[in-house]
């Protein structure tokens, strides 16, 4: 969507009321390229998944380095002119054993270097609060006119003019 200036015409606390929004407008024919769904006061969070020791971060330093070592031998095996398919899957099996030992060592070594400063593992993620749909202004009219009532009795209200969602809460629960 380019810059010109833009409306919010419904609010949502989850991505998939947001999206069903934009799917209510598509099915009554309005030009939904004008639309965007925007999450709003975005915030990161750290799950963490469990502890990390010697071992976890020796696999995990093997699994990164397996595919790029089998991916570079598999190449190099290519080069070869005589017999490139036997020469490219032995160079990628050589490669992905080379990968693997070279990234156990690199994961201990980097894992022994921390000193215990980090001694688990998480997955990151941002998390909106709400998802904003917009339009721009141009056509915003038009989606305002349409019908804001949505399929399934979980629709949404109109209010001074434009869609209005559920109300945003503090914060989403964190699960």
């Amino acid at each position: 969507m380019n810059e010109q200036a833009r409306r919010t015409i419904a609010s949502h606390m989850t991505y998939q009321e947001a999206e069903r929004a934009v799917d209510h407008l598509s099915d009554q024919g309005f030009p939904v390229e004008r639309v965007a769904v925007i999450g709003q006061d975005v915030r990161l969070v750290e799950q963490v998944t469990g502890r990390m020791g010697y071992g976890g971060a020796a696999l995990h330093g093997a699994a990164s380095g397996a595919l790029p070592g089998a991916l570079i031998g598999w190449i190099f095996g290519l080069l070869n002119w005589l017999d490139p398919v036997v020469s490219g899957l032995l160079l990628a099996l050589y490669g992905l054993v080379f990968g693997a030992l070279v990234g156990a060592l690199l994961g201990l070594l980097v894992h022994a270097a921390q000193r215990g400063r980090r001694d688990f593992t998480s997955v990151s993620f941002m998390q909106p609060s709400r998802y904003d749909v917009v339009a721009e202004d141009a056509v915003v009219d038009e989606a305002v006119r349409l019908p804001a009532e949505l399929p399934g009795g979980t629709g949404t209200g109109t209010s001074s003019g434009a869609w209005k969602g559920s109300r945003p809460r503090s914060g989403p629960a964190v699960t």
